[in-house]
């Protein structure tokens, strides 16, 4: 496979495709409607560029590496920050050995380019200077223009998108010109028992029934409780205590207590008390407080030039004839 393509004169060297194996368990609906947006059922239609939506660690980029390997398309991620320049996610200049400069093609323009599939990870981290440049390839004009290396790139037909988006760590407010070519949106949610349990045997399938099962537990009480701690936290605290347990062999610990330490040292001590950890979560959401205004910073409610001042003892006044 040559590494490197020609495109009006211009020499892009080309990304490498992601090589993660992976197994989707569960929610088969959701990799059904992943699977369906990227469908074309005539030589008229363009596929779609639906925005996988759920908390962190609930499985998007698993999602769509296994509709990858269910299409046998190379897959290729870029991780999207809060300073993607459009060069980064386009084309980018480097300087070589030789004192020449190379244009390095990046795995969304290598998907592009090849006919695979790019997952921007992360996507309403990003600003929306790096969006406008990908606006003409979420349409029906399905191109990039590079001003760094000066080409216009179009996508092979077999080319498919998708993105990732974090319900709550948006960093930037993504516009509505580029929503509307982001549809549909496809929500995850947290795994049932079952499933849950089935994922974290497929990760780890050395540990032992008691502990999966006392991970699970934990879990399934968060989701209930609609706590943000996902099935990849469960992963790093089986792995954690699992560590600890063979560390000590000299000085046993037991299950029950190394599982404790990495639940502590994972996702701190509140994660012991999942009910106070709810209630305490919902009084800083909700509750009777009012919310601060500005006024409330600089004068106290006494003050009669705080906006909410009540001077209901002036109102006397209101009654003196002159």
């Amino acid at each position: 496979m040559a590494n490197h393509v020609e495109i009006d004169g211009v020499s892009l060297h080309l990304a490498t495709p992601d090589s993660t194996d992976g197994q989707w368990i569960g929610q088969d609906e959701v990799l059904k409607q992943l699977l369906a947006c990227w469908l074309v059922v005539d030589k008229h239609d363009l596929p779609l560029t639906p925005r996988l939506v759920g908390p962190p660690g609930i499985g998007k980029t698993s999602l769509a590496i296994s509709a990858a390997q269910k299409r046998e398309q190379e897959l290729y991620i870029y991780q999207c920050t809060s300073d993607t320049r459009p060069e980064d996610l386009l084309v980018t200049p480097v300087l070589s050995e030789k004192g020449t400069i190379k244009y390095h093609a990046s795995p969304l323009v290598t998907a592009m380019i090849r006919g695979g599939i790019c997952l921007l990870d992360e996507g309403n981290r990003m600003n929306e200077k790096s969006w406008a440049s990908l606006a003409p390839l979420l349409d029906h004009r399905r191109y990039v223009e590079s001003i760094v290396a000066g080409i216009a790139i179009h996508a092979h037909p077999d080319f498919r998108c998708s993105v990732t988006m974090n319900v709550d760590e948006s960093t930037f407010e993504i516009p509505d010109y580029i929503l509307s070519r982001l549809q549909p949106s496809l929500t995850l949610n947290h795994p049932n028992r079952d499933d849950e349990l089935a994922i974290l045997q497929y990760h780890l399938p050395f540990a032992e029934e008691d502990i999966l099962n006392l991970t699970v537990e934990f879990l399934q009480e968060a989701h209930d409780l609609k706590l943000d701690f996902s099935t990849r936290d469960g992963i790093n605290i089986l792995r954690y205590s699992l560590k600890r347990l063979m560390q000590s062999k000299d000085h046993p610990l037991s299950m029950d207590e190394a599982w404790k330490e990495a639940l502590k040292n994972c996702l701190g001590d509140e994660a012991v008390d999942l009910q106070s950890l709810a209630e305490k979560k919902n009084q800083t959401l909700g509750g009777d407080t009012v919310p601060m205004g500005l006024g409330d910073f600089f004068f106290s409610p006494e003050d009669p030039l705080h906006p909410d001042f009540d001077d209901d003892e002036d109102d006397d006044d209101d009654d003196i004839e002159f």
